[in-house]
């Protein structure tokens, strides 16, 4: 029996006239309506909100938390067997004669600022930090909380979170989008990846279904990445002395401080969107690179340089030999003191991370592939998990390696533990810096200040490309202003909506309700992708073609 001809041609239905032309209103309109209704939601009932929200993120962690651990431990074997598979990892993305459009060095540093880049500013200090206090060693009383026994531990369980889980979620999501899309001429939007499975199909509501869910997780997703660098934002501004006004009497940011970043930051991020991803985004995730690398470097030279080697050494060795146990491994409450801890810890830590790396990888997944064209899948997925995995303990090894030095040496005396977590990598800047010259200090602050900014732009700008690029079913051409203003606007005004309602607490439950459909989304974009590889090598045998030709790929832009 012949191999059919995969499917190279998705229609989906846009307006040809009018506010919505060029989009699919079907999605659009939909996507506005739930994202905007949160808000609405959210600022006119919020005790409501926030009660109905904490119901529905008990429900999710009490029946859901092992589906998200071992659904991200389904990505990583998936990511790997592609690696590996000689038919798989040969394959390029997009015609043969394609090139990447990027260097590797703007690959990665997109890459890096849009996938992690916000968040490592704040955790490479602070989640180091926490673990070493508190880990799962800790609470079955395998080592001593605050103690040298207890530093290898800590890094265990940090890079469990930033390494290849994280960045497993993200290439399985951006392989299919660039597979599809690259090499099928099918448009470049979330759909796309499950053609395998359901085919025509998704042309219609089956497809418009799978797209909003796409959107919703996007902006969710990212709004806690912002939430984060928000409260980052502000404890930084405070620091180089922009105002007392930011902080409220119990140290965290007022509710002035919070409207005041976001307007500074989304005002920033809308006018760089409006640029494109070629010119604003490229030019300031160079810039945010850049600005790392010093960052890292003062680290290195001026912080505790052997200890944080040490670390990455051996918290790589002791991360590599225990990740098995610790990405299948399930805690559950049974009502004892140690099994109910270990059970919160594993809901507030690896279940709310898995779902912030499912929620943020149809973003982070789509902008990949669309500046990964004219790789190969091999080159992908190594260069997607591996490079910044490895960046991301470099920073967590150095970075909070000094602050646990400090803290463990007893020279800090607690002043790096008690800042609040936005607030730890300032405050151990300015303990380092501030005997020296307060100068220093302060040029230190503005710097990752500055980086910051940098990041959240990055991040919220490649956010509302993206998801305008969805919402034009997979048309990567320039977008209405209109629209690109409207979701910048939008995004802005989720995190400030639940920022105001509970605080980040608010958006971590609405992300982690929003990422469970779609993790389910992207368990299918692992069948789909492996089916359609495993095809595909079928066809090649019998002499069918494979790969869109190029007057389809022109025809498609």
């Amino acid at each position: 029996m012949a191999i059919k001809p995969s499917l190279m041609d998705l229609p989906i239905r846009t307006a040809e006239s009018g506010f919505y032309k060029g989009f699919s209103r079907d999605v659009t309109i939909s996507a506005k309506f739930l994202i905007g209704g949160l808000v609405i939601w959210a600022v006119a009932f919020p005790q409501h909100a926030g009660a109905v929200l904490s119901k529905f993120n008990s429900f999710i962690l009490q029946n859901f938390g092992a589906w998200y651990i071992w659904v991200v431990a389904a990505f990583v074997l998936v990511c790997l067997l592609l690696a590996i598979w000689p038919a798989a990892g040969r394959l390029k993305l997009g015609q043969q004669h394609d090139v990447p459009e990027f260097s590797n060095f703007s690959w990665f540093s997109m890459m890096f600022g849009a996938g992690i880049g916000v968040g490592m500013l704040t955790w490479a200090v602070a989640e180091p930090v926490y673990h070493f206090n508190n880990n799962p060693e800790v609470i079955q009383g395998l080592a001593t909380a605050a103690s040298a026994d207890n530093v290898r531990n800590a890094y265990k369980w940090s890079f469990l979170h930033w390494g290849l889980g994280a960045w497993a979620c993200y290439a399985i999501a951006g392989l299919s989008l660039a597979f599809f899309s690259y090499r099928r001429s099918l448009p470049l939007t979330i759909r796309s990846s499950l053609t395998p499975l359901f085919g025509k199909a998704l042309s219609g509501p089956l497809g418009h279904v799978i797209d909003i869910v796409a959107v919703v997780a996007t902006i969710l997703g990212v709004a806690q990445t912002l939430g984060f660098g928000v409260e980052q934002f502000v404890a930084g501004m405070s620091r180089i002395g922009i105002g007392d006004w930011l902080i409220n009497e119990e140290g965290t940011s007022s509710r002035m401080g919070i409207i005041v970043a976001i307007l500074v930051i989304m005002g920033a991020s809308t006018l760089s969107a409006l640029s494109g991803v070629g010119k604003g985004i490229k030019w300031l995730s160079n810039i945010n690179m850049v600005l790392s690398i010093v960052l890292l470097c003062f680290f290195l030279i001026f912080g505790a340089s052997f200890f944080g080697l040490k670390a990455l050494v051996l918290g790589v060795f002791d991360y590599l030999v225990a990740f098995p146990g610790m990405s299948f491994r399930i805690w559950s409450a049974d009502g004892t003191e140690i099994g109910d801890a270990l059970a919160g810890w594993q809901g507030a830590w690896s279940v709310f991370y898995w779902a912030w790396w499912v929620a943020f990888a149809p973003f982070v997944g789509l902008f990949l592939a669309r500046i990964s064209k004219g790789r190969t899948i091999r080159e992908f997925v190594l260069g997607a998990m591996i490079v910044p995995s490895l960046m991301c303990f470099v920073w967590f090894t150095w970075a909070g390696g000094t602050a646990i030095d400090l803290e463990l040496n007893g020279t800090a005396n607690g002043i790096i533990t008690s800042a609040p977590d936005g607030d730890k990598i300032f405050a151990m800047t300015n303990f380092m810096l501030a005997p020296i010259s307060q100068i220093l200090s302060w040029g230190m602050s503005l710097m990752i200040v500055v980086l910051l900014m940098t990041y959240l732009v990055t991040s919220a700008d490649s956010a509302v490309l993206i998801v305008n690029t969805i919402n034009a079913g997979g048309d990567e051409g320039p977008k209405a202003r209109p629209h690109i203003i409207f979701w910048g606007v939008a995004l802005g005004a989720v995190v400030a909506a639940l920022l105001l309602v509970g605080g980040l607490k608010a958006i971590q439950t609405a992300m982690v309700i929003g990422a469970l459909p779609f993790s389910l989304v992207m368990l299918l974009m692992c069948v789909a992708l492996i089916k359609a590889i495993f095809r595909d090598s079928m066809r090649e045998k019998g002499g069918v073609s494979t790969i869109a030709s190029a007057d389809a790929f022109g025809s498609a832009s």
